[in-house]
């Protein structure tokens, strides 16, 4: 249903995944490898001595013995809660030597131009997205190459001549404005579009005429976790936006850590004054919840779906836009809320609307059916659900999109690689395969009316193939209608094989390697090894040119561990990785590394994990829970204090797969992993006198207002003062250092010169500490 395209990967406008991951076509092999390994193994770290010749002088960070909270009859010191206020001059200095440090580690790095120039060199090639039709026009998103930020594109057909319809570079002279959602109007005569500063989630939208570019009066503030639903008498549209802050309350949004609650759904009339705007649903009672709202494609019902937290539930109401006499302008300056009918008014399951024919319904759903199946309801009689595509006994049923009147365009995730079908809407029947190599399906436009769908195709090793499949034949054409390409880069020097590693509890974990040809398994490679392993999040296969440059210039072996908490096998294998089951994911992490080690990959001090948002969470616990195992860690905008990470911004959405330390069962299992609770000191843990944890860079950003900064701020500060400062001369030589961008966020919308930069910065500090020599 509309939109009528869908981003399959970090979608920025879900209002249900709110943990977002990073950046993520066709490997020369594939081989499926089962190596037994037990958990139990113990590395030797006595090697490890730091890469840096210079003493560090870690900045003191002030303890403050006097915060103590009580759990339950648990007293935990809390002695760096100062850091939770960005706006403190304490905060604002630790962070500013912080950076100091990380700046003089960096000047030691000696890959660091190497890395940056040869990254530059390489993500300068252009990149398309698949087209999207609305009315008689069509749509594309691309960049040139080096362009901070990726720009919308306009034809009035296929084959004519491409026009710039918005490019967010003009609105900010470094980038930092990026475009955050988008919808263009049913007779394509409006693009309403919104846009983020500095990374932050907070978005305002406005409003474009599409004939002569002219941007409207209309600005729609302190919009969030929104998207933008027109009605097809394009007045307006639909959007999400929470209560304007108390005057003076924040100066500079995307900084603030207060909740975010009481989300509300308006109603927007072009050409007019937001505060007009038409309240159509809210929920006092019940203000955490987030909702989500869509038009069918027949114009004729509004959907309203409701959220309580990341958890895969919803609810589902709808209403018939014909049965108000007057239509919604009777709503304006009233105090009622739109009259919606309940369908689904518990969360008992997922429900994402599909398709509909008058007041039959074709849903996706979870309910009964971990890795998902296709259900049909009449609204006339909503107490009969019954199967279209029954739930596949070992794929995820991942996306169904209407296509050509009376078809399905159906993907699946099988063992992390897709899977593209042509189904029958009315029976569910199988109709067509379409023809895929390994990899991942990350952009698809289709429309229920047209017969033709485009979708790219990408993977390790293939930056990117746009595919025109025309469905209007007795057998589905599909012709490639671009192709990206990289220069200097040649597929056929590397390889892909996926792997399956037993974990702690005998559960096999699909791992990725990707690797240059012929490599020798004698330990002496370094290796960066990735993982997720939350939120129903699966990490498929994804071109990456920096990756690129390490497999090719540092000699580097490149891993993903798809472990559980990730939506790979479906939601058993989600649930498996969550709350009390959260260890399994940091198990299953460690046992991917013991398997690298094992076989010869690499090892240990050659060995760099690294993740991002609930990733961090990973490597922050995994390097407190086995340092011996890793050389080096990089944790992205990290969950780091599991006690209190439901107090801030929309951290309280995260307790579905965290738990909560208000409950005392969960505390129980969240103090046995929060990162910032269990630092220790390896060498007391240890025969080993040297024991000590590997060289650590935690990143974050001063606008991150998902996952905020005082998380890594806390545990960096825990760190250091543990394994350093308060010891006179302890084992920990490696370095244990924050990297801190400004003017960034959680990492959506972060310009190309950033990302460029960050990369080159956490690298070379890998290759130092792992001692990777430049190939050329």
């Amino acid at each position: 249903m509309n939109p009528s395209r869908l981003r399959l990967l970090h979608s920025n406008t879900s209002t249900v995944s709110l943990l977002s991951i990073y950046n993520k076509p066709k490997p020369p092999s594939h081989n499926y490898t089962i190596t037994l390994l037990t958990s139990s193994t113990r590395f030797s770290t006595s090697a490890m001595s730091s890469a840096f010749q210079k003493h560090l002088n870690y900045p003191l960070a002030r303890r403050d013995s006097s915060v103590v909270d009580d759990y339950f009859g648990t007293k935990l010191p809390d002695p760096y809660r100062w850091l939770e206020d960005p706006d403190s001059e304490e905060t604002k200095e630790f962070v500013k030597n912080q950076v100091k440090l990380t700046d003089s580690i960096l000047q030691e790095c000696e890959l660091r131009d190497k890395l940056k120039d040869k990254i530059t060199e390489l993500f300068d090639y252009p990149r398309y997205y698949a087209p999207f039709k609305r009315c008689d026009k069509y749509f594309y998103f691309y960049n040139s190459g080096l362009q901070p930020q990726t720009v919308l594109y306009l034809q009035d057909n296929l084959d004519a001549k491409s026009e710039i319809l918005l490019d967010p570079n003009q609105h900010c002279d470094d980038g930092t404005v990026a475009l955050s959602t988008y919808s263009v109007s049913e007779d394509a005569k409006y693009l309403a579009y919104g846009l983020s500063s500095s990374g932050s989630d907070w978005v305002t939208i406005k409003v474009m005429r599409i004939e002569d570019r002219n941007v409207e009066p209309d600005t729609l503030s302190w919009v969030k976790f929104s998207g933008i639903t027109w009605t097809h008498d394009n007045k307006g549209f639909f959007y999400n936006r929470y209560p304007a802050p108390n005057e003076g309350q924040t100066s500079d949004a995307g900084t603030e850590t207060n909740s975010n609650l009481n989300q509300e759904l308006y109603y927007h009339f072009l050409g007019t004054d937001q505060s007009e705007d038409i309240l159509c649903w809210k929920d006092p009672e019940n203000p955490k919840h987030f909702f989500g709202s869509e038009v069918t494609d027949d114009g004729k019902y509004l959907l309203l779906s409701t959220t309580e937290s990341c958890e895969v539930v919803n609810k589902v109401y709808y209403l018939d836009l014909t049965s108000l006499s007057s239509g919604l302008e009777s709503f304006r300056g009233g105090k009622e809320l739109l009259p919606f009918t309940k369908l689904v008014d518990n969360f008992d399951a997922s429900y994402g609307a599909i398709a509909n024919d008058d007041t039959v319904f074709t849903f996706r759903t979870n309910k009964d059916a971990p890795k998902y199946k296709l259900v049909r309801v009449d609204l006339k009689s909503p107490g009969i659900w019954t199967d279209v595509i029954p739930q596949s006994e070992n794929d995820v049923l991942e996306v169904a999109l209407p296509v050509n009147k009376t078809q399905l365009l159906v993907c699946y995730l099988r063992d992390v690689k897709h899977v593209l079908e042509v189904r029958d809407l009315e029976t569910g029947s199988l109709l067509h395969h379409l023809p895929l190599d390994i990899g991942s399906v990350d952009d698809i436009s289709a429309e229920r009316k047209d017969s033709v769908v485009f979708f790219r195709f990408t993977s390790f090793l293939a930056p990117g193939i746009i595919y025109q499949c025309d469905l209007n034949t007795d057998a589905p054409e599909m012709k490639i209608f671009r192709e990206i390409v990289v220069p200097k880069f040649e597929r056929s020097e590397f390889e892909v094989d996926q792997v399956f590693v037993p974990s702690k509890d005998g559960t096999k974990i699909p791992m990725f390697i990707v690797a240059r040809k012929g490599i020798k398994l004698d330990g002496s490679h370094p290796c960066l090894l990735y993982g997720y392993g939350g939120f129903n999040i699966s990490i498929t296969p994804s071109f990456s040119v920096t990756r690129v440059v390490l497999l090719k210039h540092l000699g580097a072996i490149y891993c993903i561990a798809n472990i559980r908490g990730g939506g790979e096998y479906g939601e058993e294998w989600h649930k498996a990785g969550t709350v009390a089951k959260k260890q399994n994911c940091f198990d299953d992490f460690t046992s991917a590394a013991e398997f690298l080690v094992s076989n010869g990959y690499t090892q240990p001090k050659k060995l760099c994990i690294e993740g991002g948002s609930n990733g961090g969470l990973l490597v922050g616990a995994c390097i407190n829970q086995r340092p011996d195992i890793f050389g080096c860690a990089l944790a992205h905008v990290g969950v780091m204090d599991m006690l209190r990470f439901h107090k801030f911004t929309v951290g309280h959405a995260w307790t579905s797969d965290y738990g909560c330390s208000d409950k005392e069962e969960e505390f129980q299992s969240l103090i046995k992993y929060s990162p910032v609770h269990n630092v220790r000191r390896p060498w007391e843990e240890s025969s080993n006198p040297m024991s000590q944890y590997p060289s650590t860079m935690l990143l974050t950003a001063d606008h991150d207002d998902r996952v905020v900064p005082l998380h890594s701020l806390k545990l960096l500060a825990t760190m250091q003062h543990i394994l350093a400062t308060s010891l006179e001369n302890g084992p920990q030589k490696n370095p244990i250092i924050g990297r801190i961008e400004c003017k960034a966020g959680h990492g959506a919308g972060r310009p190309t010169q950033k990302q460029i930069d960050e990369a080159a910065d956490r690298y070379s500090f890998m290759a130092k500490v792992v001692d990777a020599s430049w190939i050329d």
